[in-house]
């Protein structure tokens, strides 16, 4: 994916966004320009993906996270 692509995306993605606590992770990711700028995109499409995941419902419960980190 290239770098205006990836922008367009962001875009898509911020303007349909209603949880305010994703907008405050896109926005502080995004205020740390001092970030390596590969670890940046990196963050960003990880951002996406998860985005992604909770629209198609590819959520665990609150739940299946306990089991899953008390291993």
């Amino acid at each position: 994916m290239k770098t205006r692509d990836i922008k367009t995306e962001l875009q898509k993605l911020i303007g349909q966004e209603t949880d305010m606590g994703i907008l405050q992770a896109i926005y502080t990711i995004l205020l740390k320009t001092g970030l390596n700028p590969a670890l940046k995109e990196k963050l960003t499409i990880r951002a996406m993906k998860s985005e992604e995941d909770i629209k198609a419902n590819r959520v665990f419960s609150k739940e299946e996270v306990i089991r899953r980190t008390n291993r």
